[in-house]
């Protein structure tokens, strides 16, 4: 039985972690190895497969990531998934400013296309990050100068709220540490 192929594309802003996070998931179980030693993906190369089982059927997940000069906007995906780095507010803000906008555009032809909000460079929040309070997104109604550390994050909650502002399907957030295909599901 041949594993039915999944689409998948990738949006969001230039330097979010859309690429490595892809480069992470071709190298399967060994997501620990430092970032200077991942595999470069070339454009050409797209897509990027993943085989995975699922409820005991496999499925091979083909990403497609917005990097690549192909138009993005003539694929027609299974699933999309919605980048944002956690350690840039303002990537998570686009998400609603200026990605929404793109997926209505050009994705609306199946209202039934499930969206995925996914958090990237984890790994750039520390525990210290949580005990303090973050700058948070223009015009929210909270104060301007509330800085953590010199560090801007994004706390999970806030990454919620606006995946169920947008009423996307699913919000996850990934890292290094995280297993890609659950990120993704």
């Amino acid at each position: 039985m041949d594993a039915p192929e999944v689409p998948i594309l990738l949006l969001g802003d230039a330097e979010v972690g859309k690429s490595t996070f892809l480069s992470r998931l071709s190298l399967g179980k060994q997501t620990h190895t430092p970032k200077d030693s991942l595999p470069l993906l070339r454009d050409l190369d797209q897509p990027f497969p993943f085989n995975i089982r699922m409820y005991n059927r496999p499925y091979r997940f083909e990403f497609y990531d917005t990097a690549s000069p192909q138009n993005y906007t003539l694929l027609r995906p299974a699933v999309l998934v919605l980048c944002y780095s956690i350690a840039d507010p303002a990537s998570l803000q686009s998400l609603h400013t200026k990605w929404k906008a793109v997926v209505e555009q050009h994705f609306s032809y199946d209202e039934q296309i499930p969206i995925v909000v996914l958090g990237l460079k984890r790994d750039a929040r520390c525990e210290e990050d949580y005990g303090g309070s973050v700058r948070p997104l223009a015009g929210n109604g909270y104060g301007d100068s509330e800085v953590l550390n010199g560090r801007t994050i994004v706390y999970p909650q806030e990454a919620l709220k606006v995946a169920q502002g947008m009423r996307c399907d699913r919000y996850s957030k990934g890292g290094k540490s995280d297993d890609p295909a659950c990120a993704v599901m």
